[in-house]
């Protein structure tokens, strides 16, 4: 296991699975091309090392020029296509082949037919290392591809994460398991705003709050945020599977994330169980709920402090907050049952200074990523 970055990346593919692919491209494009001198274009940058290796294989004449293009930004492709540096050699009336380290959807390979549709080439042809066909959309055939792998984010030989990697002599591929999913609970007052702040920027986490999720689809005017309205308006509770479904969203919208903090959700064991679901479908699970304790007394000062600036009515008045400690109650004792039943319910000391506090957390999460 190798770590890049944020993130974890397991061995996939061997130095001897590789060069046995790179083979089999360089002898099959030989076979079709010996008696001709092929211009072969690499694509930078991670297409330098399968290169340099075809180029040993590949025993006839020939030429070799590269081409720049960037789509990709940390683990997804941005869509977007940007041309850095173009061929510039006479091409017309030759039988051009690009090299490509990984075609996945296609949108690059799109861009380099683009780009040399007015070129008068002989012929152009397509030869990939590893090509991913199960979501390739593109409209133009692959010629020659070393291995179909399924789609899952790789590195090494010339595949990169963020600029990492590059240098690898075999293939990872990243490690789901090691995303952490958290589910943070906690009295009010108990500090679960301040302290998901924190572990996001240190674990590369996404923030998943309920309630800015439903104001944000309500405010937007989504379909789902309309659909949550015509309930609360009617003064009914949004059905679960409406909320689990603004969550799916907020999950896939952040495909970069090293996992998510779900806050606000669940709260009921039915909740909890949806979630699950929703993750499963995802190939993810949740790691660990961490609950947030602290003496109610203290928790009781901290909120009627707060109150004094936070112009939250029901932080002015104890007997408020004392309602809501026992609807918290109440609610979380299930939901600790379920996740108990799962070995992934924790407890954290909530009260002392943030840092100390947040020390604290880092030593739950830390264990988790070292299991």
């Amino acid at each position: 296991m190798i770590k890049l970055h944020d993130k974890y990346f397991e061995p996939y593919l061997t130095e001897e699975q590789i060069a046995t692919a790179v083979k089999k491209i360089a002898d099959e494009i030989a076979a079709d091309y010996k008696d001709q001198v092929p211009i072969f274009v690499g694509v930078l940058n991670g297409a330098f090392a399968f290169v340099s290796d075809f180029l040993k294989h590949y025993q006839h004449p020939c030429e070799v020029s590269f081409i720049k293009l960037s789509s990709y930004q940390g683990l997804t492709s941005t869509g977007i296509v940007e041309t850095l540096l173009d061929v510039s050699e006479d091409i017309e009336g030759r039988s051009l082949i690009i090299l490509e380290d990984v075609i996945d959807t296609g949108r690059t390979l799109q861009e380099l037919v683009h780009l040399f549709s007015h070129k008068n080439i002989k012929e152009f042809k397509v030869a990939t290392l590893f090509y991913k066909s199960a979501i390739y959309n593109g409209e133009y055939t692959i010629d020659y591809f070393g291995m179909d792998i399924p789609d899952k984010f790789i590195v090494g030989y010339g595949l990169d994460y963020n600029e990492l990697g590059r240098n690898l002599r075999a293939i990872y591929q990243l490690n789901q398991s090691h995303m952490i999913n958290l589910v943070l609970f906690g009295k009010p007052g108990a500090g679960k705003g301040t302290q998901a702040e924190f572990l996001k920027e240190k674990y590369n986490l996404k923030h998943i709050s309920t309630g800015d999720v439903f104001r944000y689809n309500i405010k937007n005017g989504t379909e789902l945020g309309k659909l949550a309205k015509s309930y609360i308006d009617k003064g009914d509770l949004v059905p679960d599977e409406v909320t689990i479904k603004m969550l799916r969203d907020e999950v896939e919208k952040n495909p970069d994330a090293s996992g998510f903090i779900f806050d606000g959700f669940p709260r009921t064991a039915a909740q909890a169980e949806a979630l699950d679901n929703l993750l499963e479908s995802k190939d993810m699970q949740i790691d660990a709920t961490i609950a947030l304790e602290a003496n109610d007394e203290i928790l009781i000062q901290r909120l009627l402090e707060r109150g004094k600036t936070s112009g939250r009515s029901d932080d002015v008045d104890e007997a408020k907050i004392r309602n809501r400690f026992d609807e918290y109650s109440q609610k979380t004792a299930p939901l600790r049952d379920y996740y108990e039943a799962q070995g992934k319910f924790h407890v954290v000391n909530g009260i002392g200074e943030i840092d100390e506090i947040t020390e604290r957390l880092h030593t739950v999460i830390n264990q988790l990523q070292e299991a």
